[in-house]
């Protein structure tokens, strides 16, 4: 298996910290050994992965979920937890010029669907996920960029049908450098393995096999092989999403970008901390930088702070991206520059070269499907993915299954060396993003 990165973007070393692992269990499963038989295995077992298990086993459909180490090891398991639109980082232009109108607004329509299915299997479930915040708010970090909320406000009552509210951000408890806030009402936060291993419970009682430490190192029209075993199945699932490999199979190489993004959560704050700093608002939020940051305060009173940027993986950039996330911190809530931070951690995001996440079959491999590339948003689109990818296993075509994720990806240029001309491109996103 080939990787964009090194083994160290792979193992414990980013993971290491993450809050979430400290909040529940998933029940660990065998390795793959011998000859297994069924309908459908899937390839990875996050979010997207468990959401297709589910969806199959529920149809009848006998599955089983490989997982190269842990269940819930990649990004499904250390997300910031926010299931909100999104998926895509194509603008309302961009999808008009490669897919009208109509095109747009139904993939607009496939991100509302996406949150209201999260919401439908966590009531159906009975899944304790600590839910909260009443959609997601937007809070401008310049004051040019709260003056456009008013025109993206319209957009959003076009795209998604609802009607945002613009707030002075201190009235509505976020206090910090923000100028305005744009909040809509879809969406809420969650604890991402808590609702990961809900899904795990509900898949295994549906009959769904699991097995963990069992790497893919090879696909084919009769299923897949591992190092100590292999899996006959009529189809395959790939559901492997920023944690790809360029070589299983050959189809993915250069066609996802991983990137990473890192979180800290700090100790929990006094109602006293918080008022010091004017944040009392369980909203969950994100600013309106290139470069963005995301964070919202959780139930029990921490802080969940986040930031995306890092192109680069290894133990020295993770100690600098570590540092550079708690600057950025201390920096926009001063009052809280001496609470302790608890926890840290980093993981991977996935882009296309089209800014769209992929649904379907692959070209060249038509027993084998694939779901990826959810920008940073894969809560929702991960587990939309999933139902989409069981349906289209079934021979079903999802009817809201929207042009612009049917697409097939093209392919990042420079093959594996592709991450490396990022790198200038984040630094002059940085840089705009301290322009006044």
């Amino acid at each position: 298996m080939r990787r964009i990165f090194s083994d160290y973007t792979y193992g414990p070393g980013p993971r290491d910290g993450c809050w979430w692992d400290e909040t529940c269990d998933i029940a660990p499963a065998d390795a793959v050994r011998g000859q297994l038989r069924c309908d459908v295995v899937v390839v990875g077992a996050g979010i997207t992965g468990v959401s297709a298990a589910l969806h199959l086993a529920r149809a009848g459909v006998s599955v089983m979920v490989l997982e190269a180490t842990r269940i819930g090891w990649g990004a499904s398991g250390r997300n910031g937890g926010f299931c909100c639109l999104g998926g895509g980082i194509a603008s309302d232009a961009t999808l008009d010029r490669r897919f009208g109108k109509d095109g747009r607004l139904a993939w607009r329509r496939c991100e509302r669907d996406a949150v209201a299915l999260v919401a439908d299997l966590i009531e159906t479930l009975g899944l304790n996920v600590d839910r909260h915040s009443e959609g997601e708010t937007l809070l401008a970090h310049r004051a040019r960029d709260g003056a456009g909320f008013d025109a993206a406000a319209r957009n959003i009552e076009e795209n998604y049908g609802v009607t945002p509210r613009i707030d002075n951000p201190a009235d509505i408890g976020m206090g910090g450098p923000f100028h305005r806030a744009l909040t809509v009402p879809i969406g809420f936060a969650l604890n991402p393995r808590k609702y990961l291993a809900g899904l795990v419970r509900a898949a295994r009682a549906a009959g769904v096999q699991f097995f963990e430490y069992s790497a893919v190192t090879q696909i084919g029209p009769d299923g897949v092989r591992t190092a100590k075993g292999s899996v006959t199945a009529d189809r395959v699932i790939l559901a492997t999403n920023g944690y790809s490999s360029e070589d299983v199979p050959d189809w993915m190489r250069g066609r996802y970008l991983p990137a990473q993004s890192n979180v800290l959560v700090t100790r929990p704050l006094s109602r006293a901390e918080q008022e010091a700093q004017g944040w009392t608002s369980s909203q969950m939020s994100y600013d309106t930088r290139h470069l963005l940051h995301y964070f919202r305060l959780l139930p029990d009173g921490r802080f969940l702070f986040g930031m995306r940027g890092g192109l680069l993986s290894n133990p020295g950039a993770e100690v600098r991206a570590r540092a550079a996330i708690l600057r950025d911190f201390r920096r926009m809530f001063p009052a809280w520059e001496t609470v302790e931070v608890t926890h840290g951690w980093s993981g991977l995001v996935c882009l296309s070269r089209a800014q769209l996440p992929f649904v379907g079959a692959l070209p060249d491999a038509p027993n084998v499907l694939a779901g990826f590339a959810f920008h940073g948003n894969g809560v929702a689109m991960g587990t939309y993915t999933g139902a989409c990818l069981a349906a289209l296993v079934q021979g079903q075509s999802p009817d809201d299954l929207p042009a612009a994720i049917r697409s097939l990806p093209a392919r990042f240029p420079l093959g594996r060396l592709r991450r490396l001309v990022m790198p200038p491109i984040y630094a002059a996103l940085a840089i705009a993003d301290r322009l006044p």
